[in-house]
């Protein structure tokens, strides 16, 4: 089964992704996001909370490197979070205030590695990725350039996915 939860933030996507694997000895979390390293109390909190979570028998791995995250991993694989990968894609390649047509071609290249490998898996997936365009229509280009790509992104993972699961206030509507 291969599976994408969206939800907004807090929204209880995570724990449902989790809930989706519970009771499997080994899985494979990939966590694509910024490190925990003390220079974001908060975001070290969040790491550290969700890490807390985890059975004993699952394994982190933190990479921007998807594709090979999920394609190198033996048995289930849980991918959390897309949005915090779509950062960190803008960041490392400094995309923030390329044209779009530029950073479109950057991540649709990562998405359709993605999607390959989450097809390819032999295992389950389960990525976990925040619900955009909901809300206020962002004030600044940044925000812009993260709510379109994501969305973008979001579309393109589903497509290789059997089921989309979303999450609103930690009830689950399976799409």
């Amino acid at each position: 089964m291969r599976v994408l939860v969206t939800g907004g933030v807090r929204s209880g996507k995570s724990r449902h992704a989790a809930e989706l694997l519970e009771g499997r000895d080994h899985v494979t979390v990939v966590a694509p996001g910024p490190v925990a390293d003390g220079g974001d109390p908060d975001w070290d909190h969040r790491v550290a909370r969700h890490r807390a979570h985890r059975p004993t028998g699952w394994e982190t791995v933190e990479t921007v490197d998807l594709a090979s995250a999920i394609g190198a991993a033996a048995g289930p694989v849980l991918v959390d979070c897309l949005g915090t990968w779509v950062t960190a894609i803008l960041d490392r390649a400094e995309l923030w205030d390329a044209p779009m047509d530029a950073a479109d071609g950057v991540v649709d290249q990562h998405v359709a590695a993605i999607r390959e490998s989450v097809r390819d898996h032999d295992d389950e997936v389960v990525l976990v990725t925040n619900e955009v365009g909901y809300g206020v229509v962002p004030s600044h280009r940044s925000g812009g350039v993260f709510r379109d790509l994501l969305g973008a992104v979001n579309q393109g993972v589903a497509e290789a996915c059997d089921e989309v699961h979303l999450v609103v206030c930690g009830r689950v509507l399976r799409l």
